[in-house]
């Protein structure tokens, strides 16, 4: 008997472990609840409900490959290895299946239940599943992991033109078991359930994340270089929820990229080629993680920006938090956060810099809040672009560069459409004052914040700490 054990791989289709745990033999399915770690991990509740709803979906797939799924509960990661291996005991399983994960807690866990597995006699194999290169695969010429994403994504395309990862094969139909399914929990304890517009915003399943890759490469990926910086438009996939949690693999998201556009990576479609970027800025800030595992720690990628003055501002925080900084782009896109668990990705790195540079409060603070309400919550890109805008990281932009927030929003929500959807106190400014109402002066009469901070003089604030720590 083989046993998979389903983590961030919610999913049939192209299910690396999955399909060779079924090509072995009769199959159960496991998957672990860990509220404790989730909770250590600062993972959303709005996450952890997409998770159960995708294991309903799930569990009638497997359902109809008589595959059953069972549940277990244990705190924390630490517990893991003996649930595994009491699994195996009651199921006399010959061997365990995984897809391997790249976070330091992941990957300790999943070597403890290894070397306990093989104590007493259980194989246990991991897989490349999320990744379409394995860390460690893609390294400088000194055989180092990539700090700078160009020089990464050129090393992972030679490698991928000389060989294209291949789909996982098909599972079949089993013979049914004598095993029952567990029943999917409703929730737990200190994670509360969304909203009901935010799950309708979100629907669960392999069909959902099919539907929404078919749709974006027929419809959208073409004109997605021109809209995907547009957040009142819908030019990009939306997929990253279904990509974090594994309803969807980067393998299947690159054959139907490549699909429509006759095969080429760097040629035809520039809208193709600009989502693979996309893909492997993903796998970029995995390999990170792989290779540089301090910054699963809550440590700066660039060590000498430990020293930066952060301030203690825990008004400013809380007001950023909640979306009331007087500056109508970020104040829309932290109530975007709020109400649907998900930013546009041009509005991450906007309000990003403005909490670490404009507000110099330090990144990890927004870091953990992102986390506590993305639905697409992955530690890698989290961690990656939030070190990237407070030029902490790899690749990280120069510390003199600094978005504007007013001038980002002029640029790239030129109509005010989408401040408006999220702030409708504004509804009534014209499209040159919707970007920066206190300007108004005594003409501005709407019930709408003061900025909470002087743009040109905490920017030179921000220049001042970064050129500090080079003295």
């Amino acid at each position: 008997m083989q046993l998979i054990w389903l983590r961030s791989d919610l999913r049939i289709d192209d299910n690396t472990a999955l399909s060779a745990a079924c090509a072995r033999g009769p199959t159960v399915a496991l998957w672990l609840a860990s509220p404790g770690q989730w909770q250590a991990h600062d993972d959303a509740p709005c996450k952890v409900d997409f998770w159960l709803r995708n294991l309903h979906a799930l569990r009638q797939s497997l359902d109809r490959l008589n595959i059953p799924l069972l549940i277990r509960h244990v705190d924390t990661w630490q517990q893991a290895p003996h649930a595994v291996l009491d699994v195996c005991r009651q199921y006399r399983i010959d061997a365990v299946h995984w897809n391997e994960e790249y976070g330091v807690n992941e990957q300790q866990r999943d070597a403890a239940t290894q070397a306990l597995l093989e104590q007493t006699g259980i194989l246990g194999h991991g897989y490349l599943d999320q990744l379409l290169l394995r860390p460690g695969a893609v390294l400088t010429r000194s055989g180092h992991y990539f700090q700078v994403f160009g020089q990464f994504r050129r090393a992972c395309l030679e490698q991928l033109h000389l060989s294209l990862p291949c789909l996982a094969p098909h599972v079949k139909r089993q013979a049914p078991q004598a095993i029952a399914s567990d029943p999917i929990p409703q929730g737990f304890a200190g994670f509360t359930p969304p909203s009901r517009g935010l799950r309708e915003h979100w629907p669960a399943g392999e069909n959902e994340a099919q539907r929404r890759l078919t749709r974006f490469i027929d419809e959208t990926v073409e004109d997605s270089p021109r809209l995907r910086d547009l957040p009142a438009m819908t030019g990009t996939s939306q997929l990253s929820p279904y990509l974090a949690a594994g309803v969807i693999s980067p393998r299947q998201c690159l054959h139907a990229a490549l699909s429509g556009n006759q095969g080429e990576f760097d040629s035809g479609s520039v809208g193709v080629q600009t989502w693979i970027n996309e893909l492997l800025w993903r796998e970029f800030y995995k390999h990170i993680l792989a290779g540089y595992p301090q910054v699963s720690r809550h440590r700066a990628f660039r060590t000498h920006t430990e020293a930066l003055p952060w301030r203690e501002a825990p008004e400013d925080l809380e007001a950023w938090k909640a979306g009331r900084t007087g500056f109508p782009i970020i104040d829309a896109a932290m109530r975007q956060l709020l109400h649907t668990g998900w930013m546009h990705n041009r509005l991450r790195m906007v309000v990003a810099m403005f909490l670490s540079k404009n507000l110099l409060i330090d990144w990890r603070l927004g870091e953990r809040h992102f986390m506590r309400h993305l639905i697409d919550g992955d530690l890698a890109a989290n961690n990656g672009g939030w070190q990237w805008s407070a030029s902490t990281g790899t690749d990280a932009v120069p510390y003199f560069r600094l978005f504007n927030p007013v001038s980002q929003s002029r640029r790239f929500d030129p109509k005010g459409q989408f401040i408006r959807h999220w702030l409708p106190e504004l509804q009534g400014l014209d499209d040159k004052a919707v970007h920066e109402p206190a300007a108004g002066g005594d003409l501005f009469t709407a019930p709408y914040l003061q900025p909470i901070v002087d743009l040109a003089s905490s920017r030179e604030r921000a220049l001042a700490a970064f050129q500090g720590l080079r003295g």
